[in-house]
């Protein structure tokens, strides 16, 4: 069993208004992130207020960073998540 599997099991649940302001602060700190979630990403609708979002450990960044649901991906069938520390993208 690869090390990396446990990375894809959710770390915790967050819930919407904490997950748009970890998105939103992702992508005011990091040049060209919010560029690159609008070029790859499809919004996420009108989420309910009392909506759970998964969250799981930035399988790159060993301070500790957490990647938050920012959108659908536009071209696969994926959660698009971007990591609060250290500003990467990925698929979940």
């Amino acid at each position: 069993m690869s090390s990396n599997v446990a990375q894809n099991y959710p770390y915790a649940s967050e819930s919407e208004a904490e997950r748009a302001a970890a998105v939103e602060g992702a992508l005011g700190v990091f040049e060209g992130l919010r560029a690159r979630v609008e070029a790859e990403a499809r919004a996420l609708g009108q989420p309910a207020e009392d909506e759970l979002w998964w969250t799981w450990v930035c399988p790159t960044d060993d301070l500790g960073g957490r990647l938050h649901v920012a959108g659908h991906a536009g071209e696969r069938h994926a959660i698009y998540a971007v990591c609060d520390r250290c500003g990467r993208s990925f698929l979940r």
